[in-house]
């Protein structure tokens, strides 16, 4: 393990201003996308989707990393160039997914235990000679009648750190991903207590097995209410829950929080994000790693013409840019017509 060089990529992945578009959807997550705009999830065009986003001019200035899929690590642009040294040449990280789902967990109804340590620390090493330089691996803990349970915490925070180390292990940055879902009809009191339980086991277990703390990015959900909760939280709540949960459970010496999206819509992503770095100065960079609320806005105008590309490649360059802003607590709502404009 290269301690230095953990350090330094686990800090460029969390600049001012920057954060980390999430383009590591499966197949069955891009399938669903695609079918919203009638298109097949063929290989090429899988391909041809992960270039329009790549080759969006400009995007660097807000995309420090992008976390790929195995089949988009492989894939090149049509230049010829392999994804992962396109992405270098821009000054963007590569970095790669490495679980292989959330399956059902045997003697936990309705929970759900993540997959992929076997052969992991040869897949590893495969990914970062292929370029990869740092990686993500994610666990869904849901909120139900009687769950989540003592055990499906424990099971997924033990997975989160066998792979840590072991990505540390190759020299790839591991970004941990415990994810309480907001599919529920919890309240936000509710989401904050079990976010909180879920992130203190977590590094618990991270410490446990010797994880460099000062090479690791946390990727986690926001505090927020259950989408079939009548009473939503408003933005400040969410923001001072979110940031008052993350004092209580993450430990000062990590260099970055990034942020799913969660099913979000794009600007209310984008708002939340803004509302809980204005509450700073926070002990880590806190920034964003979305999938759909960077890219739904590209994708719904894309519909794989490519005469729609200059659009969609714009759409995405807003959204980037205006998460950017958010990241410094700069961004403001009615900056969302004029850019969109």
């Amino acid at each position: 393990m290269d301690a230095e060089q953990l350090m330094k990529t686990a800090k460029a992945l969390v600049p001012e201003g920057k954060g980390l578009l999430a383009a590591d959807e499966s197949f069955p997550s891009i399938e669903k996308r695609f079918k919203t705009i009638n298109l097949d999830s063929t290989e090429e065009n899988r391909r041809a989707y992960r270039e329009l986003l790549f080759d969006t001019k400009g995007m660097e200035e807000f995309i420090s990393g992008v976390i790929l899929f195995d089949e988009t690590l492989r894939q090149s642009h049509q230049n010829g160039t392999p994804f992962p040294k396109f992405l270098e040449n821009l000054g963007i990280i590569p970095g790669i997914k490495v679980d292989t789902g959330a399956k059902d967990m045997a003697g936990f109804p309705g929970e759900k235990i993540t997959n992929g340590l076997d052969g992991l620390r040869d897949r590893l090493k495969e990914y970062y000679d292929k370029g990869a330089r740092f990686a993500k691996w994610r666990s869904v803990i849901t909120i139900g009648p009687g769950i989540p349970t003592r055990g499906c915490i424990q099971g997924n925070a033990f997975g989160l750190a066998r792979y840590a180390a072991l990505c540390q292990e190759a020299n790839l940055v591991p970004i941990i991903e415990p994810e309480v879902l907001m599919d529920a009809d919890n309240t936000i009191g509710r989401c904050e207590e079990v976010t909180e339980e879920t992130l203190s086991e977590a590094f618990y277990q991270v410490r446990q097995h010797g994880v460099l703390l000062e090479g690791l990015i946390l990727k986690c959900n926001m505090v927020v209410s259950g989408k079939k909760c009548s009473d939503q939280a408003s933005v400040s709540e969410v923001a001072e829950a979110t940031v008052r949960c993350l004092r209580r459970t993450v430990p000062t010496a990590i260099p970055g929080i990034v942020f799913l999206s969660g099913g979000q819509s794009p600007q209310a992503a984008t708002e939340h994000l803004n509302a809980i770095n204005s509450l700073g100065p926070h002990p880590w960079a806190i920034t964003f790693s979305y999938g759909r609320a960077l890219q739904e806005p590209a994708l719904s105008v894309w519909k794989g013409q490519t005469g729609n590309l200059d659009t969609a490649k714009q759409n995405f360059f807003v959204r980037a840019k205006l998460n950017g802003l958010a990241q410094l607590g700069t961004y403001k709502p009615d900056m969302e017509p004029k850019a969109t404009a």
